[in-house]
């Protein structure tokens, strides 16, 4: 089977798999770039080594975690490929990923929240704000987020996050004000929770990101900052306030623990309480 025929029946097995629109159009970048390499061959001409050779030329300037990326792709691909019975084997069952140093995520002390807090100028800024921060959601699942997806009695929400999966959310008292400020001074009719000021209409993840850059612009805080980091420092903010790894691991939907431990590495105070209780 030719290297395009194999990606279009590939992407519309993963589509109905549930595979988010942003993974697909990673691996649609991946499997562009291995069809610009090899041209549009057949998959059986494709060994071990050949896909060696294109993973040691195209991912000489990669950084470790890229290329651990593009070989996760290939692995899947050509995985899918012999199991559909498209390959007599599969020529990657064999290919291992480089090691991955992880990073500590970076985070926002509370002091840094504060300054941000006090930079929001308008409703909109404000409930933005104190959802991203209130709720650990990724960007994504925010700007996709309708009023009939809020519970208000409870202080909850239900967003569609990974793998186009349904999960509920929490908000405190202080995003609950202010996402019903902001609901007050719209007189639209839209079902999205966030529009856009001018003409509005459902705000893109481009247009938020630009709210939250402008933010912290006026916060004059002395480190570049992006909505992830506001995931983060939800997660220290939780881990600081003791609560379990595994109930951080429950509110961050995290699937594996191991991704949850690695912010255990960034409470530097509760690491000084323990240190002072048990030494």
């Amino acid at each position: 089977m030719l290297l395009s025929k194999a990606w279009a029946s590939f992407e519309a097995d993963k589509r109905i798999e549930g595979f988010s629109p942003q993974t697909l159009r990673a691996y649609q970048l991946q499997s562009l770039l291995l069809i610009d390499y090899f041209k549009d061959v057949d998959m059986e001409l494709l060994d071990t080594n050949r896909l060696k050779e294109y993973l040691a030329i195209s991912g000489k300037h990669l950084k470790s975690a890229s290329l651990a990326h593009r070989i996760r792709f290939m692995k899947s691909f050509f995985r899918w490929a012999h199991e559909e019975g498209y390959l007599s084997k599969n020529p990657t069952s064999k290919i291992k990923e480089p090691k991955v140093g992880k990073r500590i995520p970076k985070y926002l002390t509370e002091r840094e929240i504060e300054h941000l807090r006090e930079s929001c100028h308008s409703p909109m800024e404000k409930a933005i704000f104190e959802f991203m921060f209130s709720t650990g959601c990724r960007i994504g699942e925010i700007v996709a987020l309708e009023k009939n997806h809020i519970n208000w009695s409870n202080q909850s929400a239900i967003v569609r996050g990974k793998g186009d999966k349904e999960r509920e959310v929490y908000f405190n008292t202080r995003c609950d004000i202010w996402l019903k400020r902001y609901m007050e001074t719209r007189t639209d009719h839209n079902t999205a929770i966030f529009l856009t000021a001018r003409q509005p209409h459902q705000m893109s993840v481009a247009q938020m990101r630009y709210i939250i850059k402008r933010i912290s612009n006026r916060a004059e805080i002395n480190k570049e900052i992006h909505p992830h980091q506001l995931r983060h420092s939800y997660a220290t903010h939780l881990m600081n306030n003791g609560a379990p790894i595994e109930v951080i691991q429950s509110l961050m939907w995290h699937e594996k623990s191991e991704t949850t431990k690695i912010y255990a590495q960034l409470s530097g105070r509760l690491r000084k309480e323990y240190y002072q209780k048990y030494f």
